[in-house]
């Protein structure tokens, strides 16, 4: 009763509040010179995600409105709960290109059902990973590998809009068949589609060089009001740029159309008005008569519950430690991770499909000049009157401008450099690269990280499972691992010194310096039960050194028969080499196992912790000669 108080106590305290609810601590701070950058931020993220979110609900398969569904709610959440000042939360390029992956049914293509399911179950989930700490996951995709899922989700999303930029029709999704159609069909070109998706293209690189435009002013020259007024337009409107490109392409569309000529693919009409806000469908009625129950939805998303929580914790953790580095400050990964899943979970009560922070609109943030979490309130406000009150305007937008948004957008994110940094760095990570880099061409995104997270995951444990071993010549084998002994290369250590030490022509006695080691585990201990046995069986001695005070505990917890250590390596080879030979002398007669059974304890011992996590050495001391290394020497992977 009294820890059920204490952890109540606890859980409802002003502290657990305040990191739970982080507006708590900045919003009695908050003061007018805030609420200006906010605005002028919030309101110029807004621009930039209104022509986003049409574009990016192409690329999740979905009509142009659950775009703009996707991008309100969760800047409003994330403003209550986010940590970091400059995240902006909503549709991003490569969630949706997941959402076109998992949250597709078969029987009602271009249905947003399971897109919505999806987003509500990955908010809980994060949710949950986020109260139980589970944040570090991350630490387990590596840098190649996320290089080369981005980069293959680029590629994907770029060629896929070139359906769009071309007015072609008919394009299947799958990457390899849609690159063969798209090919076979360029006869059936557009021209005034790909005109315009050109002219947006070309414009749209002019207005970002325009925006990264570096000014070479002499130091103490104060610049006219004119000239840091024009600079600032300029900025404003290279930042609003895909803003500025379709609104210019749509008043191009609606003056063709004026006249009667109907040449554009245009986004056509688009639901009005708000979503309304309710619970998402857990079915699918697909005719008057037939309705898809909830196991079949579940089992069409599959592995979608666990690589969209994933991807989303991925994408938020990682812009909001950059942007949190620049501008100095700090984010809680954990609360992070609670913030995206109820951004996500509340997002799905107004069919949205699943969100992430946006690298592109946090930097837009941070450069706009936010302040606080807030500016993600003016975002949503400006999403929610474009859906109220703009809705029969975005008939006109061509599809060829919002595919030049996403192309422009998305090219960025294709990192070729890093594939020369590792040809000089390191060659083997190139393999977990590449591997995810093809494989989401052939299998699918999907598939490809996780066959790059299991490729980078072996590279990492491959030398645990395969410790580096080298054999000496002396009698006394030094065993020296040079780190955590645990379960993965426990085995292989065994198998070593069984061939080395217990079965060769003169049995030797063996050292393991633990000097270095910082860990053991439970597999050790049944490992060495098993080698003291081995050791018994052929007469080997054996004995420990330089246990660090926690490890010995361990080790005289399972209570070894005759478990020796020593403080020094030179303590337990002296000691082995006291009383080698009579023992060794009498291993040969009749009644040797009475005789071994009298030695001092301290000579013949078992280590528990043969196993490790990282490379381990097994080496001689370098005036050990005469054997033929090359023979009994195993390289390591690395």
């Amino acid at each position: 009763m009294d820890a059920t108080k204490k952890y109540c106590k606890e859980a409802f305290s002003v502290k657990t509040l305040k990191r739970r609810f982080p507006i708590i601590t900045w919003l009695p701070k908050y003061r007018l010179k805030h609420l200006q950058g906010d605005v002028i931020a919030g309101l110029t993220v807004g621009l930039t995600v209104l022509p986003q979110g049409l574009a990016y609900a192409q690329i999740a398969e979905l009509p142009p409105q659950y775009g703009l569904y996707s991008a309100f709610m969760g800047c409003f959440v994330y403003t209550f709960l986010g940590t970091s000042k400059d995240i902006t939360m909503g549709p991003t390029a490569i969630m949706s290109l997941m959402t076109a992956d998992f949250g597709q049914t078969e029987w009602l293509p271009h249905n947003a059902t399971n897109a919505i399911i999806l987003t509500f179950f990955a908010g809980i989930i994060q949710m949950i990973m986020g109260f139980l700490h589970l944040g570090f996951i991350v630490q387990f995709i590596s840098f190649p590998v996320i290089n080369g899922f981005t980069s293959a989700a680029s590629i994907t999303i770029a060629f896929g809009q070139l359906k769009n930029l071309l007015g072609l029709k008919g394009i299947p999704r799958d990457f390899l068949h849609m690159v063969y159609e798209t090919f076979r069909k360029i006869p059936e070109t557009n021209i005034w589609d790909l005109v315009m998706g050109l002219c947006s293209m070309v414009i749209l690189v002019i207005l970002k060089f325009i925006k990264d435009l570096k000014y070479d002013d002499e130091e103490g020259v104060v610049l006219p009001m004119s000239t840091k007024v024009s600079r600032k337009i300029l900025w404003l409107v290279g930042t609003a740029r895909n803003a500025v490109v379709v609104v210019a392409a749509a008043g191009i569309a609606a003056a063709l159309l004026a006249k009667d000529i109907d040449v554009l693919s245009l986004t056509g009409n688009i639901q009005e008005g708000l979503p309304p806000f309710k619970l998402p469908n857990f079915t699918l009625q697909i005719s008057p008569n037939e309705t898809i129950g909830t196991g079949q939805l579940f089992q069409n998303i599959g592995a979608g519950f666990a690589i969209i929580p994933l991807i989303g914790l991925l994408e938020t953790i990682a812009i909001g430690k950059a942007f949190a580095r620049k501008n100095d400050y700090s984010i809680e990964p954990n609360q992070e991770l609670i913030a995206m899943g109820a951004a996500n979970f509340l997002s799905s009560f107004v069919s949205s499909y699943p969100i992430t922070g946006s690298f592109s609109r946090t930097a837009v943030n941070s450069a706009s000049g936010v302040r606080t979490p807030a500016g993600g309130i003016f975002t949503g406000l400006l999403v929610v009157l474009a859906l109220a009150l703009l809705t029969p305007l975005f008939y006109y937008i061509p599809d060829a401008a919002l595919a030049a948004v996403i192309i422009t957008a998305v090219l960025d994110m294709f990192d070729w450099k890093i594939y020369l940094t590792l040809w000089r760095v390191k060659k083997l990570d190139i393999i977990p690269l590449f591997s995810t880099f093809i494989m989401s061409f052939i299998l699918g995104i999907e598939y490809g990280i996780l066959i790059g997270i299991g490729l980078s995951l072996m590279i990492v444990l491959y030398p645990m499972a395969r410790p580096h071993v080298k054999m000496g010549s002396k009698d006394i084998m030094l065993v020296q691992p040079d780190q955590g002994l645990k379960f993965p290369g426990v085995e292989y250590v065994r198998d070593k010194i069984y061939t080395r030490a217990l079965i060769g022509e003169t049995p030797r006695s063996v050292v393991f310096d633990f000097t270095h080691v910082s860990g053991v585990d439970y597999t050790t201990v049944q490992l060495v039960e098993r080698l003291y046995e081995d050791c018994k069986k052929h007469k080997v001695q054996i004995a420990f050194a330089g246990m660090r005070p926690e490890i010995l505990e361990i080790v005289e917890s399972a209570k070894i028969p005759e478990f020796a250590h020593f403080h020094t390596i030179e303590e337990a080879e002296q000691a082995l080499s006291e009383e080698k030979k009579p023992l060794l002398a009498r291993a040969h007669s009749s009644n040797a196992t009475d005789e071994r059974s009298a030695t001092p304890s301290r000579y013949m011992s078992i280590n528990r912790d043969i196993g490790s996590v990282g490379p381990h050495v097994i080496e001689i001391p370098e005036q050990m000669n005469g054997i033929d290394k090359s023979a009994t020497s195993i390289s390591p992977l690395v």
